[in-house]
């Protein structure tokens, strides 16, 4: 009984934890494309300003160079974190199918079935403890 009980703990706790993975990849995501996108707008406007768009000339401003490689810089982050997120999705996935086939073999085994609020509780309990 106990050990069910600390693997139904534990199957919440993995899927606890990769939701937060999965939100803090998306939070990183969001981030760097807003700095992409201010990076562009920088360089539009330094563009404007000198009147030159090509970055082949010669004259082309040394800030909008290394503006647009960092943003390709960024561009490339985020490619990377959408193959993370990606990842971090199937995982969430697996560790949700995991939870609901424990829950089901309590629930079969016909002992009374441990409420996810139940789970939380205790482990909060826990967690003030130390």
């Amino acid at each position: 009984m106990k050990s069910r009980e600390n693997m139904l703990r534990l199957k919440h706790f993995q899927v606890e934890d990769r939701t937060r993975q999965l939100t803090q990849i998306e939070l990183m995501i969001g981030e760097l494309t807003r700095m992409a996108d201010e990076l562009g707008q920088q360089i539009k406007i330094e563009e404007t300003r000198t009147g030159i768009s090509d970055p082949n000339h010669f004259a082309y401003p040394t800030f909008a160079k290394a503006a647009r490689q960092r943003r390709a810089n960024l561009e490339g982050s985020i490619r990377d974190l959408g193959a993370k997120r990606e990842a971090a999705a199937e995982a969430l996935a697996g560790a949700e199918e995991d939870l609901k086939k424990a829950m089901l073999v309590e629930q079969r085994d016909g002992n009374a079935p441990v409420s996810e609020g139940a789970i939380d509780a205790r482990t909060e309990a826990r967690a003030m403890i130390g």
